[in-house]
């Protein structure tokens, strides 16, 4: 999708960040009141239609990120931000946990100029919940590349894989939201 071309209707809006594993980020995004959908994908790099193999060697510059459609009637992309900001630790370069690698960089990507103004000024406001910097990007979406079927809903379709119950399960529970 091009920034320029959103997929969201006109009562909608969208909003997409990388925070580490798109399959973390979705899980925790698609139990707001007020989001439409989630959907799993790439973004932020050079190659087109790049597939999930591909990113994870590295050399797309692509990141793991989730597209958001959300209703601004209930709830905010401030309120995005703030779970995002909860959601993961802004002030590793390319790491979440384990998972380490440009792929898993924290990242927002902007759809408009408000939204970048608006980012901006959330992530100055989080830092004062981080001893460490924020090392958070924040830059214009240019394209968002769905990931492969079997990425989407991947928490709800594999609540017993290894990774869902040790690592998706306890943030969902960290964050009081399971």
């Amino acid at each position: 999708m091009l920034a320029t071309e959103p997929n969201a209707p006109k009562d909608q809006d969208q909003a997409v960040l990388g925070g580490g594993c798109f399959w973390c980020m979705e899980a925790l995004f698609q139990k707001l009141p007020g989001v439409i959908s989630v959907q799993s994908g790439f973004a932020g790099g050079s190659s087109k239609n790049p597939t999930y193999e591909k990113v994870c060697e590295g050399g797309t510059g692509h990141a793991e990120v989730i597209e958001i459609t959300y209703d601004p009637k209930k709830i905010s992309y401030d309120q995005l931000l703030d779970l995002f900001w909860r959601a993961h630790d802004p002030t590793t370069w390319n790491q979440q946990g384990a998972d380490l690698g440009p792929q898993y960089r924290s990242v927002i990507f902007t759809t408009s100029p408000e939204q970048h103004k608006l980012a901006e000024a959330s992530k100055k406001n989080a830092q004062d919940c981080f001893a460490k910097p924020i090392v958070t990007q924040i830059e214009p979406l240019t394209h968002f590349y769905p990931a492969e079927k079997y990425h989407q809903n991947y928490y709800q379709n594999n609540r017993n894989a290894p990774y869902c119950r040790a690592v998706i399960a306890p943030k969902l529970k960290k964050l009081h939201m399971e």
